[in-house]
Parts: C-alpha cells; structure tokens; sequence
C-alpha cells in the first residue's frame, strides 16, 4: 500500500516543483491517504484534517524538489498531523523527571578503541520493528530495546520484551504509561522487579492498563549507566551494545523522514526515547543508525541514519547503556 502513494507523489513532484497542485491532485492523493491508513473523520474536522494534509503535502513535495538535501520526505501516516498534534500525541519523553543515583560514565576511557563502524542488527542483537501506536510510550520501547540488546549480547539469544509491562507496571519509578516516562526510570523498574517479561507474554495494546503478575520473567538488568554527553563517549558506548538515547523529534524533517542521512533543523529539546543501534558512514557523511519505534512505514524501514559530528537533535544529551 505504501508504494502507491509514494508512486503517486513521485509522478507529482516535478509538477510541483514548477506549479503549485490543483484541487483535483490535492483531493485525489488526500483519498488515497484516507484510504490507505484507514483513516475516520468527523464531519466537522474533515476539511481540517483535509487543509493540513495539503499543507504537509506542500512541505513533503518541496523538500524534495531542491534536490540537494542529503535525506528525503515522503507523506507518511502522520500526514493529518500539525507539528504541534505530532508532537503532543507521540512525543512523551520526560526528561524532566531525571533524579537518578546511576554513575555518568566516559566510555572513552573505560571502554577503549572505537569500532570503525557497527550494525547490532547484523550480529543478532536487535528484534524487528516495532509500532508504538496512538500511546506515547517511546520512553519503553528505547528502554526494551536496550535491554534486548543487553541480554544477547551475555546470552547470546534474542528475545523481545514486554513494553506493556513497562507501560503497566513501572509507574511507581516515575513513569506515566501512554503518557510518558523515561528510559532510566524503566531501568530501574527492571532491576527491583527482578526481570521482565517476553512481549509474546505480555502483549502490548496501545493503552494503559493494569499491571499483571505471573507471567515468566525472561531477562534481567543488573545495572544502568549514563553516558557522558559526547558524541565521542556515544560511539564507544554504542560500539559495545545497543544505547538508548533521548533526542528531540518534533520538527517536520523528522516526521516526515523517508531515507538518507538526515541532517535537517533541530533542537536539543528532548522529547522522543529511540534506540542507537549502530553507526557508519555514506558517501564521506558518518552517521549514527537509530532504531524508531513508529513501525516499518516511517523511514528506512523504521530506522532513521542521523548525521554524527554535531550532536543532530541532541542524540548524545541523555544517553543510556543497562547491563544484563
């Protein structure tokens, strides 16, 4: 489904890029947005949600037609979404509660050399894709993440882990479910709770809900660490395991992100959980490779590459590492 839409503004971009778009093309590509993220709207917010994607659209198509950004836009489920609705229905990381005894450690004197380049995903270490939903929980699939990547790398198996016994339980360390939380906080639920449970036990749904007890705990966390804010410190740590890292992710360039090395305008304004899963480099541009949890439609498949070299988005600000 998603190629006929991409298909279908590939045919419009050099159109645009010289002529704004007619009704006719608006309203032809906004009923193949409804059609294919099975979209419902109220009459009274049809032509709203109508003007924004146009809006959005106008944004999307224009990006691409300057032909020199080193990343790409394409319309993409958070097309009916301003910035500011994005922002507040996905964006709940919460920074603000960061009261934590863990040590902040340089990995660059405690770790040692640098990799050249590495990809967790290719040594087995970071499951599929996975979709938060209508809930803003990216704070627990950053942090099950980490600790998926933390658990193979002792054992050597791959499980995925519960988000929604975070969302559930973990509200006594701090967090606020589908309204929130942060990585650490669920760290330190792990390690009081004495493990967490298989996401196949305690199946995610997208909504708060009531914490469950009894299902089998399948990986453990002995302990978590900051990183020290440097893109250096970053590299070292993410060179041992997957990271998890707090960016700010509420500009259009990231909404919107389709592929490339995205280098685009942000702040340092944390507000989005991810999981940096590895680093490399294209065509002279290095980049760190972070996992999104926004499903398989947004991005390179899920991931985002960002450019390394001037802390894009705040990526090395509030970076965390958890020991299995």
């Amino acid at each position: 489904m998603k190629a006929i839409t991409v298909a279908a503004l590939a045919a419009l971009a050099t159109l645009a890029a010289a002529a704004p778009l007619t009704e006719d093309q608006y309203q032809f590509l906004f009923s193949r947005f409804v059609d294919q993220y099975e979209k419902n709207y109220e009459v009274s917010e049809f032509f709203h949600r109508y003007n924004v994607f146009k809006y959005n659209l106008n944004f999307v198509l224009a990006h691409n037609a300057k032909g020199d950004a080193s990343y790409t836009v394409a319309m993409n489920q958070f097309g009916d979404l301003t910035s500011k609705e994005f922002a507040d229905k996905f964006l709940k990381l919460q920074p603000a509660q960061d009261q934590f005894d863990a040590p902040v450690v340089d990995f660059n004197n405690s770790f040692g050399v640098q990799a050249d380049s590495i990809d967790w995903r290719a040594k087995g270490a970071v499951t599929p894709v996975k979709n938060q939903g209508q809930c803003g929980s990216c704070w627990a699939f950053s942090a099950t993440g980490a600790l998926e990547g933390a658990n193979f790398i002792k054992s050597g198996k791959l499980v995925g882990l519960s988000e929604q016994q975070l969302v559930d339980c973990s509200g006594g360390y701090g967090n606020h479910g589908c309204n929130g939380g942060l990585m650490e906080s669920a760290f330190k639920w792990v390690i009081a709770n004495g493990g967490i449970c298989a996401e196949s036990a305690y199946a995610y749904t997208a909504r708060d809900g009531t914490c469950k007890t009894g299902c089998q705990k399948v990986a453990t966390a002995s302990s978590y660490a900051r990183v020290s804010a440097t893109e250096s410190a970053l590299k070292t740590a993410v060179a041992n395991g997957p990271v998890a890292v707090a960016i700010e992710a509420d500009q259009m360039g990231f909404q919107f992100y389709s592929g490339g090395v995205f280098d685009g305008a942000c702040g340092t304004r944390l507000n989005h959980g991810v999981l940096a899963v590895g680093y490399g480099n294209d065509s002279g541009k290095d980049y760190w490779l972070v996992k999104n949890s926004w499903g398989t439609s947004w991005g390179e498949q899920g991931y985002i590459r960002m450019v390394m070299g001037k802390n894009q988005c705040g990526i090395a600000n509030m970076a965390s590492t958890v020991k299995a």
